[in-house]
């Protein structure tokens, strides 16, 4: 992680700091996380990271291809590292559990698609919904 970082950074004229390393890092290590949710990481290691450093950095590590952003709620983004496969996001409304699948789960779509012109982003791609576990919990009976 940090040598490419270091790599794409200094291609653009940037440093390598601290702080992009703990920011990278904790998208790594939490998967699908928002700036918020990023920043409490950050923060439970080092405490003098702000809220602006966390947002900026996503930017750059986002130009620099080293993480992506979907829109999995109405909040804000969340981060993922592009070190994961390119996956197609599907969020249960009900409990917010974030589930990844291929994207040849969407071939046709984006096949059919793409006969048009269309170029699909499939990293970017949610899909919503109710997932199994809340569904059975729904249709179950009451407890007597």
């Amino acid at each position: 992680m940090s040598d490419d970082l270091a790599a794409r950074l200094r291609e653009q004229g940037l440093r390598l700091t601290p702080q992009r390393q703990l920011i990278l890092r904790a998208v790594e290590e939490l998967a699908h996380a928002t700036p918020d949710e990023v920043l409490a990481h950050v923060r439970s290691q080092v405490s003098s990271v702000n809220a602006s450093t966390v947002y900026r950095t996503l930017e750059v590590l986002e130009e620099l291809g080293l993480v992506r952003h979907t829109h999995l709620s109405d909040r804000a983004p969340t981060y993922h590292s592009t070190r994961e496969h390119e996956h197609v996001h599907a969020v249960c409304r009900r409990c917010q559990a974030v589930t990844s699948y291929d994207p040849g789960l969407v071939a046709p779509v984006v096949e059919r698609l793409a006969a048009d012109g269309f170029t699909v982003d499939v990293g970017h791609l949610a899909i919503f919904g109710v997932c199994g576990d809340c569904a059975r919990a729904e249709s179950a009976p009451p407890p007597t």
